[in-house]
């Protein structure tokens, strides 16, 4: 009987996440495992999750807009989990029990490469990716950690749960995250026009996508770190902005591999293929 995996979003066509396990699953030699997408508006989500265990699934990914409603699921759930108030990595057991988990947060670190430890950072969003950076960043000892949503009611509810602070805009830091969705969607011309030539005028333009973060191109000067969670073909409005001011970046395909990783691990109890992850992923 084939192990099924997937992950659950609405929407979720763009998501790589199909590729690189697949690719993992089939680096492990586990041929009678495969993972696929599965769109579910939210109305939706409480059954379908709850008939995943029956159709052969041991697990799910859980991206926008569902990680805090997978977590209200759960018959159980990690620490990580719990405190973030939000899940990313559900688990089925024999019985059809769901285990929650949170791998956004961990992802993040491992994907940063160095500790956040007494920096300044400021984080873009208020959703659950959001609530995974913010007690990421501050388990692992930011000094300080603003965020800035565009829906201020939002982030104020945020920072007041895990005892941050808020922002009306952006301000400067050692770290900026971007969790929002800003760029998914977004045409790649501007990136690609400050990757061929170093241009600044299609970033200042009122369609760029810094500017529905609250940014400008100067104020992006004022990081020295940026990620954008936000993976496309080619890269962010954010992120090639960020370059041209000479910011060490991590794009959302890092992070992808990286908390992915950890989620294969927690099904599969077999060390994740890292290269073959971030191959497929990458060629995609």
């Amino acid at each position: 009987m084939t192990r099924r995996l997937g992950v659950l979003g609405w929407p979720v066509a763009h998501s790589r996440s199909p590729a690189m396990h697949n690719a993992a699953l089939a680096a492990l030699g586990l041929e009678d495992w495969r993972y696929q997408r599965l769109p579910v508006p939210p109305e939706l989500l409480d059954e379908t999750v709850r008939a995943l265990p029956d159709a052969g699934f041991v697990g799910a990914n859980v991206t926008i807009p569902h990680k805090r409603a997978a977590l209200a699921l759960a018959d159980s759930a990690s620490t990580a989990a719990s405190e973030i108030g939000a899940s990313n990595t559900l688990t089925f057991g024999a019985g059809g029990e769901i285990a929650a988990d949170n791998t956004d947060a961990p992802g993040l670190l491992a994907a940063l490469g160095f500790s956040p430890a007494g920096m300044r950072a400021v984080v873009l969003g208020a959703g659950g990716s959001a609530r995974a950076a913010v007690w990421a960043l501050r388990e692992a000892g930011a000094a300080d950690i603003a965020v800035w949503n565009r829906t201020g009611a939002r982030a104020q509810a945020l920072a007041e749960e895990f005892g941050v602070r808020t922002v009306p805009t952006p301000v400067p830091a050692d770290l900026l995250v971007n969790c929002t969705s800003v760029g998914l969607d977004a045409p790649s011309d501007t990136a690609q026009g400050v990757q061929r030539s170093n241009s600044v005028e299609l970033l200042a333009s009122d369609t760029s996508g810094l500017n529905q973060l609250g940014l400008t191109f100067d104020a992006l000067g004022e990081y020295a770190n940026v990620v954008d969670l936000v993976y496309r073909s080619h890269t962010t409005d954010l992120l090639a902005a960020a370059r041209v001011h000479g910011a060490r970046t991590v794009d959302g395909l890092d992070i992808l591999i990286a908390q992915g990783a950890l989620s294969l691990e927690i099904w599969t109890g077999r060390p994740a293929p890292l290269q073959a992850m971030r191959a497929a992923v990458r060629d995609t």
